[in-house]
């Protein structure tokens, strides 16, 4: 019995350090969207809408690495997934336009949500390597995907830190995304029936074309915007 427990015990500890490390090593692309949803909120709320945002992804998450088996097997989840990627990812970028025409609260909800759908969409390969590695402990998927929120909070006020002082750096964050996304489409097995694409070289051309066509377009909203901007102070 005490034999048996110990086996257990290990068995417990061994999945719980994987969980730990695969959250660590997926959760840059998480922490990107956190920066992403929450850079053009007043700092004196940023922090709550990073908090809250990563609790709910993060709940959500776990619920996910629960019922990951049946979920893989909804037809066009990757495809659907991406495409509202690709949307996340133009609209973060160009979202801060009119980011100072919207209510504190209602840019508050806003990025929460954001934060949390896109967590959802992204989190797909994460929670199929935490369910597989818990090896049936759900609460060890608790308590690593847990302990593994500090490095998404943290991550994340880093790279808001970063964008305040280089303004480029979002359209970085934002081809991350974008180029999530596209190999999320790309990985959808009704794509893959329908399209010849047969080798890696092939898949990076098409994801880059789709990251660079969401930049591009991101980048004439933009600059578009400006140009209103700077006729409405001229006049």
């Amino acid at each position: 019995m005490g034999i048996a427990a110990i086996t257990i015990s290990s068995t417990a500890i061994i999945a719980l350090l994987k969980i730990i490390a695969i959250d660590i090593i997926l959760s840059g692309d998480n922490a990107v969207v956190i920066a992403m949803a929450t850079r053009n909120l007043p700092r004196e709320i940023r922090n709550k809408a990073i908090v809250w945002g990563t609790a709910g992804a993060v709940s959500l998450r776990i619920i996910f690495a629960v019922i990951i088996v049946w979920l893989l097997k909804v037809p066009f989840v990757d495809l659907v997934g991406g495409t509202l990627l690709l949307w996340i990812a133009f609209k973060v970028l160009v979202g801060g336009e009119d980011a100072t025409s919207v209510s504190a609260h209602n840019s508050f909800i806003k990025a929460v949500g954001t934060i949390i759908l896109a967590d959802v969409v992204m989190s797909l390969d994460n929670v199929v390597a935490v369910a597989g590695a818990a090896n049936g402990h759900i609460l060890m998927v608790a308590l690593g995907v847990a302990i593994s929120i500090p490095v998404m909070i943290y991550g994340s006020v880093f790279i808001v830190k970063a964008m305040e002082r280089f303004g480029w750096i979002a359209y970085i964050g934002s081809g991350i995304l974008a180029w999530t996304a596209g190999e999320m489409i790309l990985r959808d097995e009704y794509i893959q029936g329908v399209t010849d694409i047969s080798n890696q070289l092939e898949a990076y051309t098409v994801t880059g074309g789709i990251t660079a066509f969401i930049l591009l377009a991101g980048y004439l909203v933009n600059k578009r915007g400006q140009a209103k901007r700077k006729v409405r102070h001229s006049t």
